[in-house]
């Protein structure tokens, strides 16, 4: 299945898990986990290298005999968040003191690398784009940004009204300039200012060989799985900014290479005579205040 509403892939204690097994494919994998004040959650990595990565509040991780505390945030919309990286074959707990919700993207990994924290302040902020297809892309475990075996993931925040993953690309054939990765993107949307849920769209479609045709709208929670062919546009609807969490992973250097669909690759032609959309950044390490 290539979209999964939230709590489809539901496996207590976690609402979503989806590991290369699930996916039917070799290496990425995510999990997401809601805590109670208090609570806490305890697993083995296994054969995987994670992050945890808070998308609302704070908590401690610790990892065998070492700990760290994570001041995370109020909400994916708010700040741009400090993280810890979790190595393979190793015992967990994430403790919230103040209750919180977490992503942990994972990929799986041959060389097992060492615990450590991923300060706020660290994470190369982005804005990626100009225009209506302005963006901000939070890169906190990219190659060039910070070390891991395989993982690759970032966070990418678009304005209401704007389009990111644009012009639609893919990265499925190894090969000069692109790198086989195996992608999931998960959603969140913020709300009204009255509080009413908002949504975005996902466009996914495939080859004449190896099809895939999704349009569809994500809510917070939502999920799209990506093995192979063109993904782009992410939508967000006007009024309504839209976050993603991308987690990529595949079996070969770890590298983020990619092709344009070469029917929209102009578009990124007219970027240098347009303006970057002036909501943008979003957010930075520095909370920002509520309205």
């Amino acid at each position: 299945m290539t979209l999964l509403r939230r709590g489809d892939a539901q496996s207590k204690p976690f609402e979503t898990v989806v590991t290369p097994q699930s996916a039917g494919w070799g290496f990425s994998g995510l999990r997401i986990v809601d805590l109670a004040i208090g609570a806490r959650v305890s697993f083995s990595t296994g054969d995987e290298e994670m992050i945890v990565l808070p998308l609302a509040g704070g908590c401690d991780v610790t990892c065998d005999d070492e700990r760290v505390t994570l001041t995370g945030r109020r909400s994916v919309f708010s700040r741009v968040t400090d993280f810890a990286y979790l190595p393979r074959d190793t015992a967990v707990t994430i403790r919230a003191a103040t209750g919180g919700r977490f992503a942990l993207p994972a990929a799986r990994a041959d060389r097992r690398l060492p615990f450590r924290y991923g300060p706020a302040e660290d994470v190369p902020v982005e804005l990626r784009g100009a225009g209506q297809a302005s963006r901000q892309v939070n890169n906190f475990c990219t190659p060039d940004s910070f070390e891991a075996d395989r993982l690759i993931a970032v966070e990418v925040l678009t304005p209401g009204g704007n389009w990111s993953s644009y012009p639609p690309h893919k990265h499925d054939a190894p090969g000069a300039g692109e790198t086989a990765l195996e992608e999931i993107y998960y959603f969140e949307v913020a709300g009204s200012p009255s509080g009413a849920a908002g949504a975005g769209y996902q466009r996914v479609y495939g080859h004449p060989d190896r099809p895939i045709d999704v349009c569809a709208e994500v809510r917070s929670g939502d999920v799209v799985l990506i093995p192979y062919g063109w993904h782009g546009p992410s939508m967000a609807a006007p009024g309504y900014d839209l976050y993603y969490l991308n987690v990529m992973a595949g079996p070969g250097e770890r590298k983020w290479l990619f092709s344009d669909d070469p029917a929209h690759a102009w578009v990124r032609g007219t970027w240098q005579d347009q303006e970057m959309d002036p909501r943008l950044p979003l957010t930075s390490a520095t909370e920002r205040k509520r309205s």
